[in-house]
């Protein structure tokens, strides 16, 4: 039997280790490694003592925060949460945790006061802009827009629980404190739009950016505008969802480059199609990125009677609708000729024009002379069945055929739109001529369920009314 020689031994030894060692690396190169993070660095010992305290209290929430990119940029707790002593909305049954006993964090020299709520002023500090732009966005101001325009409110047609948890878990509520300091249940929790804050500022960013990731991939997609913009009155992401653009979305909706930094989302690079966002929030061209969501709108297809933003009386845009329309159709042109987009919009105006002409103002003319001859009571609304028909005919029906119009979504525009509108149309008009033929007064639903919520205007959104 022949053997190595001994230098050819360790020689063929040494290769095999090195080769060995080669793929273990190799392999390790692609393996995930763990995270670990730091907390001990950069942060002050208060800072170290919320982030404990939470991890072991809360750890789905510090997991959130972990793998946020404010984590990342070493922003933590108190950066958001750090309150003064004399605020309004200080958190002071949040004092009691620094007297545990059986906590290590729950010590006088971690106290500090913070508030519970993070508001868009908070958010401020680093991210001015931002929070500017969406201060006068309609999102906003939402809450108070409701208030001048809903007879669900002002005529008090449905319950204080029943807004608290339906109208207001989108449009926002105004906080409020108890006696014992605590954040009142009717007004919290809540993440509305709109909501009035105790510090004075409105709205919520974590309606989009959810807590505690604060993601801008979450916020980029369309199931975060979905949440609110949604059923029978605004059914947006189920427009977005059948046009074009949501099968776009379908289909390739996992290959898009999410996180990319804000103001670096590229059609065509980072996505094939658009998201709500894409259009109405993003940058792209020379089109520069917004929060406030009023802008590039052209017409407010979810009024009553369709009419320009700056002539909105609720809440009127300060924008030029001709300018904004221009920055909406540079959004298109990054996938579309100019031809496409100028006949899309053609077609929208055309929408817009018969829904006015033919459906709105007739019956709006209809509604007025029956409470001229007092054959409906103006004394309230929705208690009669003629006041609910010319509501749906414009809330429900005519939003959908505006709304579908507008992001191509042929079967809301038609099916759910525009063939509704007539429906409701002629029962509306067929019932309000034979009581205008007749004399005959509208039956009153006398027994109407559940009414009765506070009607008074809100001190804090209306100064002088």
């Amino acid at each position: 039997m022949r053997t190595l020689p001994t230098k050819h031994f360790w020689l063929t030894l040494a290769f095999l280790v090195i080769f060995s060692q080669g793929l273990t690396l190799a392999r390790a190169a692609n393996l995930p490694k763990p995270k670990m993070f730091w907390i001990e660095r950069s942060m002050s010992k208060q800072a170290k003592a919320c982030l404990m305290c939470h991890k072991n209290e809360h750890p789905g929430l510090f997991t959130d925060w972990s793998m946020s990119l404010h984590a990342k940029a070493n922003i933590t707790c108190l950066d958001c949460h750090l309150a003064e002593e004399h605020d309004p909305d200080v958190n002071h049954a949040h004092f009691e945790q620094y007297q545990l006993a059986d906590s290590k964090w729950g010590s006088e020299e971690y106290r500090v006061p913070i508030a519970t709520v993070v508001t868009p002023k908070d958010c401020s500090r680093c991210h001015p802009d931002e929070s500017a732009q969406y201060e006068k966005s309609k999102h906003a101001n939402t809450l108070e827009i409701i208030w001048k325009i809903d007879p669900w409110l002002n005529d008090g047609m449905n319950s204080d629980w029943e807004r608290a948890s339906g109208c207001f878990y989108c449009h926002g509520t105004i906080l409020k404190e108890k006696e014992n300091g605590k954040l009142d249940p009717m007004t919290w929790p809540n993440v509305g739009v709109g909501r009035v804050n105790l510090d004075g500022s409105k709205g919520s960013c974590t309606s989009c950016h959810t807590r505690h990731r604060f993601s801008v991939m979450e916020a980029r997609k369309p199931e975060a505008c979905g949440q609110c913009h949604l059923g029978p009155d605004h059914p947006q992401i189920e427009i977005y969802m059948e046009s074009k653009h949501g099968d776009i979305y379908t289909a390739f909706g996992d290959q898009y480059t999410w996180d990319s930094a804000p103001g670096t989302w590229t059609p065509g690079v980072d996505y094939r199609g658009p998201t709500c966002a894409t259009c109405h929030m993003s940058g792209s061209g020379d089109v520069l990125t917004t929060h406030d969501v009023t802008e590039r709108i052209s017409w407010e297809t979810q009024a009553p009677l369709t009419v320009r933003p700056s002539e909105f009386k609720p809440f009127p845009a300060e924008t030029n609708w001709k300018k904004e329309r221009k920055k909406m159709q540079t959004i298109c042109r990054q996938c579309h000729a100019q031809s496409w987009v100028e006949d899309h919009y053609h077609k929208l105006d055309k929408s817009v024009e018969e829904y006015n002409e033919v459906y709105f103002k007739p019956a709006k003319a209809k509604l007025d002379k029956l409470y001229a001859q007092g054959l409906l009571d103006d004394s309230r609304f929705f208690d009669e069945k003629l006041e609910v028909e010319f509501y749906e005919l414009w809330h429900h029906e005519g939003r959908r055929a505006r709304m579908g119009t507008a992001m191509m979504a042929p079967d809301y525009a038609w099916w759910h739109g525009f063939y509704e509108c007539k429906k409701r149309y002629n029962r509306f008009m067929t019932e309000a001529n034979h009581l205008l033929e007749t004399g005959q007064k509208a039956h009153i639903y006398k027994d109407y369920p559940n009414s009765g919520g506070d009607t008074t205007k809100p001190e804090v959104l209306f100064d002088v009314w």
